[in-house]
């Protein structure tokens, strides 16, 4: 039962945290595009289908620290330091994501929806770019600037999990 409920608990990481942290790390440079072309309706869908990319798979990934405590459960390893180490990180991952990444996503898909709309209103708010209201190029850019480096915390968190559960430092029933 162990290596099933590891086996699920590794596809389930494949599966759900690694398109999260494709499409997330996608976004910035797609919203700067978008943003930067107002007109361009594709590059619009593209920010708003790597947003729902990643609070769909967001909400699988739940999925993989469930199956990992079973899995931990199992291997009667729940109380390794390691593996302590690692949910104070998926916890950490996951705020990052939760309050950091998804709600910057969210503002900035907003500010594309303008051009994704056919109708030609603007649906942001004070005609800004999901950039509270301001248009200009330093602002947007901030936003996506400061969008890539929670990205990048959050994806330098998965990797540090990624290793400890791979490398296990101090386990006693093997690597």
């Amino acid at each position: 039962m162990t290596k099933f409920l590891l086996a699920v608990h590794v596809l389930a990481a494949i599966v759900a945290i690694g398109p999260v942290t494709v499409a997330a790390s996608m976004f910035p440079p797609a919203a700067r595009r978008a943003l930067a072309a107002p007109d361009d309706a594709r590059a619009a869908e593209t920010v708003q289908l790597l947003h729902r990319i990643c609070r769909v798979y967001a909400a699988v990934g739940i999925a993989v620290p469930v199956f990992g405590f079973f899995t931990a459960g199992a291997m009667g390893v729940l109380g390794d330091t390691w593996l302590i180490v690692s949910i104070v990180l998926t916890v950490v991952a996951a705020l990052v994501l939760v309050v950091l990444v998804l709600p910057r996503q969210e503002i900035l898909a907003e500010g594309t929806a303008g051009a994704a709309n056919t109708d030609g209103t603007d649906r942001t708010e004070g005609g800004g770019y999901g950039t509270g209201g301001t248009t200009t190029h330093e602002a947007t850019r901030a936003a996506t600037v400061q969008l890539a480096m929670f990205t990048g915390i959050f994806n330098l968190l998965w990797a540090t999990v990624t290793v400890l559960m791979i490398v296990r430092p101090g386990s006693t029933t093997g690597a």
